[in-house]
């Protein structure tokens, strides 16, 4: 799915406009009952429903599907906010349609030691301001939303939480912005909904179709697109019937020392598992036989030394190389990924310790060779490319770092993020809370290692990687709790997560 700014937004409300056609009232009427079908599926006629009401179009939304509540049977009690010095049309439209069933309560600077009374069991819908708002919310509606946040025990916002921008909120007022528990939005999430810290604004959100004109949607140009099953399902090579190991490709991964054979162990693992033909690991010596046990489909190659990674083996045979998952940040060790840098013909995906020493080394990311991939976790990435205060301007950096290295950014998180040298980000949409344990980054390193081998772009294997990744988590969780959710139960469910994606599971 593509996502747009604000202004994208309501530039492809106007085209829908024009293009289908259909007035705007009657869109703004297509958008409130696909919000109150979200509603009236959640919530019964038992719950008291409060309605705060802008004067803009968004207040136009809360208006109109207030209407369509009270004809539902809901009890619905409607306070209007004249948040600018008119109403705009369509929101006066909703405004005398409501009349024939409630008259709203206007709330305004005077009134403010009249505030309601929001009963305990009410559900608040949040029709205050909508995605056009590009200043932060100051004055008695910020103390209005301050009062929501405050006595409302449920919270439904329109579109977006009032008071939260669509992109960038590092100027906003955290102060005054709607605390919602749900968010409806009208055909795409906004980029704001992705980025952490958010979530206490958003809570659970999710995105209804209104029907906006297709065409105009492929036409308008965005650097923004979420990852999701069809598009991965687009992605995927079919295997042929003569086809065998060598078709699907040699990976190198060069991981693990003394005490922390677990890392090579899962990136090996899931390196198999994502279907390389060959798998060949770099370890110790003391680790051989852990990794023969533990993964008998790989192949191995020993070093000399048992504390780190501190030689570069021959590279002619293998179609990509991960290096970083528990190699030690030594002198050697450095010396040594510096070789495999400069020495590699193909791509590397570059994980843990291997960030580590980039952080330490920069110039050497010049020298990285075309189409690799870095995979680091925030802390990873604010020493390679400087600390942040916040996930936005994290991302900033990392679109910048991207571009200025040619190499592809797998920023991890709730929503990981693949940034690409030409300024294109991919938003991955699957995963839970409960990957939030050791060695499920070494479970990624292995599979977009594995990707790769095979013939996938660098880029096609990170997006194919991340998503797989995440759905096999959720796929665990089927069985399984956040709590006791390891990195093993992703690698165990590749098999599970590649079948849904192809249409069999």
């Amino acid at each position: 799915m593509k996502l747009f700014s604000s202004s994208q937004v309501r530039e492809i409300d106007k085209l829908t406009i024009e293009n289908e056609p259909v007035i705007s009232i009657n869109l703004m009427e297509r958008a409130s009952m696909k919000f109150t079908q979200w509603f009236t599926g959640k919530f019964d006629t038992s719950y008291p429903v409060v309605v705060f009401a802008g004067s803009g179009n968004n207040g136009g939304d809360a208006l109109a599907i207030s209407r369509i509540l009270i004809g539902r049977q809901y009890q619905v009690r409607v306070y209007l906010l004249p948040t600018g010095s008119f109403l705009s049309p369509d929101c006066a439209i909703n405004l005398e349609r409501l009349k024939a069933y409630t008259n709203p309560i206007i709330l305004d600077s005077g009134s403010l030691s009249d505030f309601p009374t929001i009963d305990p069991e009410a559900i608040v819908i949040d029709g205050i301001f909508g995605s056009g708002l590009n200043r932060p919310v100051e004055g008695w509606i910020a103390d209005i939303i301050r009062n929501i946040n405050t006595n409302a025990r449920m919270v439904v916002s329109i579109d977006i939480p009032s008071g939260l921008f669509g992109e960038d909120n590092r100027g906003n007022n955290l102060e005054n912005i709607i605390k919602a528990n749900h968010t409806v939005s009208f055909e795409f999430p906004f980029l704001s909904f992705f980025m952490s810290g958010n979530e206490l604004f958003t809570g659970t959100w999710e995105v209804v179709p209104i029907g906006l004109h297709k065409e105009s949607i492929e036409n308008t140009d965005t650097s923004y697109v979420t990852i999701d099953a069809q598009g991965i399902r687009n992605l995927l090579i079919p295997r042929k019937k003569f086809s065998h190991k060598g078709t699907y490709g040699h990976a190198l991964v060069i991981a693990g020392r003394t005490g922390m054979m677990g890392a090579a162990v899962l990136a090996a693992k899931a390196c198999l598992r994502g279907g390389a033909g060959l798998t060949t690991v770099c370890v110790p010596a003391s680790g051989m036989d852990i990794l023969q046990v533990a993964a008998p489909e790989a192949l191995t190659l020993t070093r000399r030394s048992d504390a780190f990674f501190d030689e570069v083996p021959d590279l002619s045979i293998y179609q990509t190389i991960a290096c970083g998952p528990a190699i030690g940040t030594s002198a050697e060790t450095a010396a040594a990924l510096h070789k495999l840098i400069v020495t590699a013909k193909m791509p590397l995906v570059l994980d843990a310790d291997a960030l580590t020493l980039l952080s330490e080394h920069k110039e050497w990311l010049e020298q990285l060779p075309p189409g690799s991939v870095i995979t680091p976790h925030p802390k990873e990435f604010d020493r390679l490319a400087g600390a942040t205060a916040d996930m936005y301007s994290r991302h900033l950096k990392q679109l910048e770092f991207a571009k200025k290295y040619k190499i592809l950014v797998v920023l991890k998180g709730a929503n990981t993020i693949v940034s690409t040298g030409e300024g294109k980000s991919y938003i991955n949409t699957t995963g839970n809370p409960g990957m939030a344990t050791g060695g499920t980054g070494d479970v990624l390193t292995g599979l977009v290692t594995s990707l790769i081998a095979q013939g996938y772009r660098s880029l096609d294997a990170a997006l194919i990687g991340v998503f797989i990744h995440g759905l096999a988590g959720d796929i665990a969780l089927e069985t399984s709790s956040t709590e006791s959710l390891i990195a093993g139960d992703l690698i165990d469910n590749f098999g599970r997560a590649f079948l849904q994606i192809k249409g069999h599971g």
